[in-house]
């Protein structure tokens, strides 16, 4: 019944489902990376919010550079790490990071570097400000830095990709994205290969600034387009089956009758006359 299988045309149509099965049992295998990446960016999200402070430098490496250039890239297990660090902020030197958003609301983000005893700098993004009336990209009034000692409470962020131009409007520093490597090109020390984002402060913060949020990735949306590719592929040998299955039937002389005739009742003879 199925020799007709061995036929080119159904090789070909055999060759053809292989491989599109496999393409998609690689994409369902490719998301499943994605969501087991994203879990572990989650898992250390959360460990960091329940560790306690270690030292900066267990999280990221001193920069050995001179002024205007970054120290290396926090190691991907060290990010969200919470730290500690005690220095002088310089908010001569402070950049505002426009269009961000918290709570709906447009508006900056507020980072301070903060000197430290050796001379080398760490961006401190020391939370959310709204704009000053006139639109979202009007310059918020900022509250003023402490002065003297400050020691700071926070978790390390990576640079952020894509950094754009950095501008300096009414005396201060403007960006779209925290790239630590460009901003540090304006800062007159050498600065840490990322940035802080603010939890404590000692003395305490202006209470005008909002925390800014961390967001959680979206891996249960890559589990399910894991579920989704590898169902695909199931399917496509399902249906292959299937087909090859009803062309075996039919050349076989196996064929159900239409159905409507299989519905019409069987006749009766009428009576004599």
């Amino acid at each position: 019944m199925y020799r007709f299988l061995l036929s080119p045309r159904w090789l070909g149509a055999f060759a053809l489902t292989l491989v599109a099965a496999a393409v998609m049992v690689l994409l369902g295998n490719w998301q499943m990376d994605r969501y087991q990446g994203r879990t572990e960016i989650n898992e250390r999200i959360d460990a960091g919010l329940r560790m306690a402070p270690v030292p900066l430098t267990d999280a990221l490496r001193a920069p050995t550079g001179g002024a205007g250039t970054a120290g290396p890239a926090p190691a991907e297990d060290r990010v969200w790490t919470r730290i500690t660090a005690t220095g002088r902020y310089d908010p001569t030197n402070t950049v505002l990071v426009r269009g961000r958003t918290v709570d709906s609301r447009v508006g900056f983000e507020v980072l301070t570097p903060l000197v430290l005893a050796d001379g080398t700098a760490l961006l401190v993004d020391r939370g959310w400000i709204p704009p000053a009336p006139g639109g979202a990209n009007a310059q918020p009034q900022v509250p003023a830095a402490p002065t003297g000692d400050v020691t700071v409470v926070g978790r390390v962020h990576e640079t952020e990709s894509g950094a754009g131009a950095v501008d300096r409007r009414d005396g201060r520093l403007e960006t779209r994205r925290v790239g630590v490597t460009r901003l540090a090109r304006e800062l007159p020390y050498p600065v840490y290969g990322g940035y802080v984002l603010l939890d404590e402060q000692t003395p305490a913060a202006d209470p005008m600034f909002k925390a800014v949020p961390v967001g959680h990735a979206n891996n249960w949306q890559n589990l399910g387009y894991v579920v989704q590719w590898w169902l695909f592929a199931v399917m496509s040998l399902f249906g292959y089956g299937w087909v090859a299955r009803r062309e075996a039937r039919r050349a076989a002389g196996i064929t159900p009758a239409p159905l409507d005739r299989a519905a019409e009742p069987t006749p009766t003879p009428s009576p004599s006359a």
